[in-house]
């Protein structure tokens, strides 16, 4: 989203309360949101071996990811075409050859075709075994993300991926060949809009991230970047991070001593600290001079979501028996669960029947945009 400065100088309107908890708003999102966007699920270095799989929740719908025995990606409703039964029952695995089997009447369909191999039962005149495949989900990797789409119709544009926010430094990323340090998985007891908005603004940040705030001055002052104040331009030439951005002074990174132990993709100098891709309503993508962090949002239901993050680095660092992944992981995870704790009692509280909608400050203008992407989907 481009920013509006013209945000800056009056309140606006929160979404209605009732929007975070209200079941026929939710399904009103499955149905005009959720099933027509590109929704980021995982990395392929989750998925670097052939017949590894994934499963994924959105809303009522489960989704199989998986890398053939030929090294190619798919994507597959996880329903059995028989009657309906779960084909993959656990979060993720490997199959055992390249096909499908569904544990309830063994209905045998090919993980590369998703065509239906096998009915163990005398077939009928009239079944049409050639009309029984899988019901195939729209795949698309782009430099080594894993998108899905559930709209069978819809186009992949590259450019169109990041479309909320797009940083450029990505391309000097490895991302195809970086490797997994690490995965953590919460679910988190409010609505995936209420998720959004939370990362969408840095009113909160002195007072539930007071470790980030340290790390990052300028969210002390309740803002994330420069040019959030008004007459920011007066202080263009100051160089204290609490003024001009960046990291506190020595920090290299997101860790817990800001510490980036010797192992950078860019230079400090490039990244000033970090930057964010966004791609709403999936994930955002952060960037820091040694690692990337993924975080995806997924709706599990009116009131709860999940969120899954991945931490990526190169090969050679996680090689090196003198890092400390830790520095990086416990500190991301020490901020999620602080923001986990600020939006659940966020939830908690627009379920009062009293609140009908909040009041956007001027600080907040990232999540005005975000409900003006939201509300065309719901009204």
């Amino acid at each position: 989203m481009e920013k509006n400065y013209n945000n800056l100088a009056q309140v606006a309107d929160s979404l209605l309360g009732s929007w975070y908890y209200d079941p026929a708003i939710y399904e009103k999102e499955l149905r005009n949101l959720w099933t027509n966007q590109w929704l980021y699920v995982c990395s392929e270095a989750q998925l670097y071996e052939p017949l590894m799989y994934q499963t994924f929740k959105i809303g009522h719908y489960s989704v199989i990811v998986l890398r053939d025995k030929g090294g190619e990606l798919r994507a597959y409703h996880n329903v059995c075409r028989h009657r309906g039964a779960t084909l993959c029952t656990e979060a993720q695995g490997k199959l055992r050859n390249n096909t499908l089997l569904c544990p309830y009447h063994n209905w045998l369909f090919s993980a590369q075709s998703g065509e239906l191999m096998r009915a163990p039962t005398t077939v009928p005149d009239n079944f049409d075994q050639s009309a029984q495949g899988l019901f195939k989900v729209q795949i698309q990797s782009f430099r080594g993300f894993i998108f899905i789409n559930l709209d069978e119709n819809a186009d992949w544009h590259n450019e169109g991926v990041f479309q909320s926010c797009y940083s450029p430094i990505i391309e000097k990323y490895p991302t195809q060949e970086m490797v997994i340090g690490d995965v953590w998985n919460k679910t988190v007891d409010c609505n995936w809009k209420i998720y959004w908005e939370n990362f969408s603004e840095c009113y909160h940040c002195p007072n539930i991230h007071p470790e980030l705030s340290d790390l990052v001055p300028i969210f002390s002052r309740r803002i994330q970047n420069t040019e959030d104040v008004e007459n920011w331009e007066e202080n263009y030439d100051e160089t204290d991070p609490k003024m001009a951005g960046g990291l506190r002074e020595g920090a290299e990174t997101w860790s817990a001593d800001g510490s980036a132990q010797g192992h950078f993709i860019v230079s400090p100098e490039e990244l000033e600290g970090h930057q964010y891709s966004t791609t709403l309503p999936t994930m955002f993508l952060g960037t820091y001079v040694d690692h990337i962090r993924t975080v995806r949002i997924l709706p599990l239901s009116p009131t709860t979501m999940e969120l899954s993050v991945e931490w990526l680095f190169k090969k050679e660092t996680l090689e090196d028996p003198n890092y400390d992944m830790e520095n990086v992981t416990e500190f991301a995870k020490l901020v999620m669960e602080q923001d986990a704790w600020a939006c659940e009692i966020n939830q908690k509280g627009v379920m009062n029947p009293r609140f009908e909608k909040g009041t956007l400050m001027p600080e907040e203008y990232i999540v005005k945009e975000f409900h003006d992407w939201v509300r065309p989907f719901i009204d």
